[in-house]
C-alpha cells in the first residue's frame, strides 16, 4: 500500500472530479494521503477533505508566498485546529525566493511563528523550500525544529542538504521530480538517504512525473515514484511501498 505524504486536492483543479481522481489512486494502491492548506481557504477545504474520507488527512499551515497576508487570527486558526483527530502535521510553511509577493523578512518572521507553533501543539512540520536552502536550514537549527520533526517535501536540495536535514530529525519527501531523465540531484538524494528516512508525494495537481510530465497530477501518479525509487536503490516495490508507508504512519502519529 501506498501513502501519498502532500496532495490538493483542495486545488480547483480538482473541482470536476474528485471522486474519479481518488478512485484511480485507490485503483493504483494509495491507501492514505495527506491533503495540505496553506491559506484560509484551502485549510477549509482540506479540514473538510479529512472529515468526508476516513484515508485522507489534513496539513494545515501557511504557505511562505503568501505569508504578507497571514495575520494573528490565522495563526490562532491554525492552532486551533490542530486539536482536530485529522491534523496531523503544521505547514506547509518555509521559505520561497522565486516570488517576490512577501517580502524575505516577513516570510522569515511567519516561518518562525509557525515552528514554534508546531513546538506548542507537538506536532511535525512540512517544509516548502524554494531558492531559499541555507536560510532554512539554519532557521530549522535556530528555533529548534527537531523536537517535532517533519517533512522537507518535494526535497530539491543536494545530498549534503539532506543529510543535514536528517541529523534535525527530518524526513526527505520525493515526488514526481525523481522520476525525469535529467533531475540529478533527486536520484542522488534517493541513492544516499536511508529508506526509513524517505517519502512518496505527488503534490498533485502540481509536478506530474514521467510520462505525465507537463499534465495535471494526481494521487495515484504516486506509484511512479515509488517504482523509481526502488529502481535506484535495487528494491523490491513492496520494500518502498511497505516501507515508506510505515515512515509516513510514524511521522504523522497514525495508527
Amino acid at each position: 500500500m501506498l501513502f501519498d505524504t502532500h496532495v490538493h486536492l483542495n486545488a480547483e483543479q480538482f473541482e470536476e472530479d474528485l471522486e474519479e481522481v481518488i478512485s484511480r489512486a485507490q485503483e493504483a494502491g494509495v491507501s492514505s494521503m495527506v491533503c495540505v492548506g496553506f491559506d484560509r481557504p484551502t485549510i477549509k477545504r482540506a479540514i473538510e477533505l479529512a472529515e468526508s474520507y476516513d484515508f485522507i488527512y489534513a496539513c494545515v499551515g501557511w504557505h511562505p508566498v503568501d505569508a504578507i497576508d497571514m495575520t494573528d487570527e490565522d495563526l490562532l486558526w491554525i492552532e486551533e485546529l490542530a486539536s482536530h483527530p485529522k491534523v496531523v502535521a503544521i505547514g506547509e510553511m518555509g521559505l520561497d525566493y522565486h516570488w517576490d509577493k512577501s517580502p524575505k523578512d516577513i516570510q522569515k518572521e511567519v516561518f518562525r511563528k509557525q515552528i514554534q507553533l508546531a513546538k506548542k501543539v507537538k506536532l511535525p512540520i512540512v517544509i516548502h523550500n524554494r531558492e531559499a536552502t541555507a536560510d532554512i536550514v539554519e532557521i530549522l537549527q535556530e528555533e529548534g525544529a527537531a523536537e517535532v520533526g517533519g517533512i522537507m517535501h518535494c526535497f530539491s536540495g543536494s545530498p549534503e542538504v539532506a543529510v543535514e536535514c536528517l541529523k534535525m530529525n527530518f524526513y526527505i519527501s520525493l515526488g514526481g521530480p525523481v522520476t525525469f531523465k535529467n533531475a540529478k540531484k533527486p536520484k542522488e538524494v534517493a541513492e544516499v538517504v536511508p529508506l526509513e528516512k524517505l517519502l512518496i508525494e505527488t503534490d498533485c495537481p502540481y509536478l506530474a512525473p514521467h510520462p505525465y510530465r507537463g499534465k495535471r497530477n494526481e494521487p495515484g501518479y504516486v506509484k511512479l515514484v515509488a517504482e523509481q525509487i526502488a529502481e535506484i536503490k535495487g528494491l523490491s516495490f513492496d520494500e518502498v511501498a511497505n516501507v515508506t508507508t510505515a515512515n509516513a504512519k510514524k511521522i504523522f502519529d497514525i495508527n
